[in-house]
């Protein structure tokens, strides 16, 4: 499949859907994962979502009681899926390594706004001219005096043209700050703890990012807490990309789209980590999911998994990098064509294949951003180690989805077990359980995938837009459109 290009109107082909899982606000949020493998909720389960939710936005508002920092009414962006699972643009390399069944059961990750610019008259002060594409440095120096006495203790300082000084926020010193408020308050939280309140296992500084693992009942869960500045409206740096014509036109309204956007603290790999944040369009990607089919995401799901499974050393490849290949291609081909519920083996194998060709190219345009190439800072060892290990799953997909499947089954096994140990059950989980026979789905899209392999043996296949008519869908084995 042709990988996409740092060019104007780009796409790759035939690759699956990337969704940014659900969302929520602190205005009466609602949790509504979506994790891997189609897991389902029982009521149970549901309810502890609920609870360790709940304690979450509780903790914060504490936070925000700690010195007003935090604005006091605040908007949350709750995801389902924790930062490894690339649900957010962030660089996993500084990670610890958590793993589902063994540290956690389900994941999110909550973006909480340390500053907030939602007032239209209000000017945007982003300072680009010392950033790589797609970050920006933040001056405080056209806030008031009461927003600069609040932050400038998580400022660096620098002087300005007509010598006076110039606050530079600070990713850095802001998510050291947070870390400190959290802890502070979670401790103070455990030494009264209340019939029902989740237990806190873990507080962790992963890099820019906080982990806190709750246990509720039986269940645990990891909330990946990013601080972000979030802004209305839409940034001058993707003004081209309202320009063109997307496959969302249409379905929802640029209104909607283009609500806002978040300032990520993460830099660029030549830039200056207490001054570059990273721009992020994670509220969009809420709404573009809403024009994603299933089966595409599907595919996508079980692309996610493969990559994090075998992508995540000795340089992690962001499975985030799914989401702008399955945004290019939904721009690209035909929604009619992308719509086919029997089509996702189709979609995994498009999506496998533009990536390994965004690996040999070093080259991965942003959605929002296509000049800013999100492979630029991958070493041509790492590319071309990551491109082989593609490689060898594109020989046996159905294979490596298999083992994908069952190592997801073992955590899932392994978590009921835990489960059962502590909350009392009267009935250990058979070996052969599958937590609800969840897996279902993706068993069937490997038998799927396996089907396509041993009819076309030695051929090359993958979804494609045939060149020369470019007026319908084609599925391609090797260099013939079907």
């Amino acid at each position: 499949m042709a990988a996409p290009a740092l060019s104007g109107r780009v796409g790759s082909a035939g690759s699956s859907p990337t969704a940014p899982p659900a969302s929520s606000s602190s205005k009466g949020p609602q949790a509504c994962p979506e994790l891997d493998f189609q897991v389902r909720y029982d009521d149970q389960r549901a309810l502890e979502i609920h609870t360790a939710k709940d304690f979450i936005f509780s903790m914060l508002g504490m936070v925000q009681k700690l010195d007003q920092k935090l604005p006091v009414a605040n908007e949350y962006l709750l995801l389902s899926g924790g930062v490894r699972e690339g649900v957010v643009d962030m660089d996993l390399d500084e990670l610890n390594v958590y793993a589902r069944g063994t540290d956690y059961d389900m994941d999110f990750t909550l973006l909480v706004p340390a500053l907030k610019l939602h007032d239209r008259n209000q000017p945007v002060t982003l300072d680009m001219r010392h950033s790589a594409l797609c970050h920006s440095w933040l001056s405080l120096r056209l806030f008031d005096e009461g927003t600069i006495a609040k932050w400038k203790d998580c400022c660096t300082m620098a002087e300005h043209v007509n010598g006076a000084t110039n606050y530079f926020f600070s990713p850095t010193m802001v998510v050291d700050w947070f870390y400190q408020s959290i802890s502070l308050v979670l401790l103070e939280v455990q030494k009264k703890p209340q019939r029902g309140m989740p237990r806190v296992e873990k507080v962790e500084r992963n890099g820019t990012i906080i982990s806190v693992i709750l246990g509720v009942g039986s269940s645990r869960m990891l909330y990946d807490i990013v601080p972000v500045v979030s802004f209305k409206g839409w940034p001058a740096v993707a003004q081209g990309w309202l320009m063109e014509n997307h496959f969302w036109d249409g379905k929802i309204t640029e209104e909607e789209v283009i609500s806002g956007f978040y300032l990520l603290p993460a830099c660029s790999f030549k830039g200056r980590k207490e001054n570059e944040w990273r721009l992020s369009f994670a509220r969009s990607e809420v709404q573009l999911k809403k024009c994603i089919s299933s089966s595409l995401m599907q595919a996508y799901q079980a692309c996610k998994a493969l990559i994090i499974q075998l992508l995540s050393r000795p340089k992690a490849v962001s499975p985030y990098l799914l989401r702008s290949l399955m945004l290019w291609a939904c721009d690209r081909l035909p929604a009619t064509y992308l719509a086919q519920e029997d089509f996702s083996a189709h979609f995994l194998l498009g999506l496998i294949d533009d990536l390994q060709h965004c690996l040999l190219n070093k080259m991965c345009p942003n959605y929002f951003i296509p000049q800013c190439n999100m492979l630029e800072h991958l070493s041509d060892e790492a590319a071309m180690l990551h491109a082989r290990k593609l490689s060898s799953v594109r020989s046996d997909p159905a294979e490596h989805l298999r083992s994908t499947i069952e190592h997801a089954k073992a955590a899932n096994r392994l978590s009921s077990e835990l489960q059962w140990r502590g909350g009392g059950g009267s009935n250990p989980p058979s070996p052969q359980s599958d937590a609800g026979g969840e897996s279902q789905p993706d068993d069937r899209l490997a038998k799927k995938l396996q089907q396509l392999v041993t009819e076309n043996p030695g051929k090359s296949i993958s979804v494609f837009i045939n060149p020369d008519d470019v007026t319908r869908p084609h599925f391609r084995i090797d260099d013939k459109f079907f």
